[in-house]
């Protein structure tokens, strides 16, 4: 088992796959750090010896994941907030960012629809 940022990695997967599983490293990335130390992509996870561990960990280690990357991106949201332009007034409302509509849609981010008191639809006259 191999133990990286705090994740332990699945051991029967390749390793250029499991290191996705660390939060801020995708396959691209995942291909860099094992191009630039030499290490097979095909090769698992848990058939690695210790240095090369040791050199996979220590390379993970000057990128931004896990904590950090979430410390990282909380605060990028908090300063948009402060400072008041539109993305944080959207972060803020918990509404689209991005420019999507939002007058029928985006109920994956504003969540499930709300009702009126008694929770039934009301009915109006036509």
């Amino acid at each position: 088992m191999l133990r990286i940022s705090g994740v332990v990695l699945p051991g029967k997967k390749r390793i250029e796959i499991a290191l996705t599983s660390i939060k801020g490293i995708g396959r691209s990335l995942s291909r860099t750090i094992l191009g630039e130390l030499n290490i097979d992509l095909n090769a698992h996870s848990d058939n690695l010896s210790e240095t090369d561990a040791a050199r996979i960990r220590a390379r993970v280690e000057k990128e931004l994941t896990e904590g950090e990357l979430m410390r990282k991106v909380s605060m990028d949201i908090k300063r948009l907030q402060d400072i008041g332009t539109w993305r944080g007034y959207r972060h803020r409302r918990k509404l689209p960012v991005r420019g999507q509509t939002s007058r029928r849609n985006a109920r994956t981010k504003r969540g499930k629809k709300k009702t009126g008191l008694s929770g039934r639809t009301v009915l109006t006259k036509t």
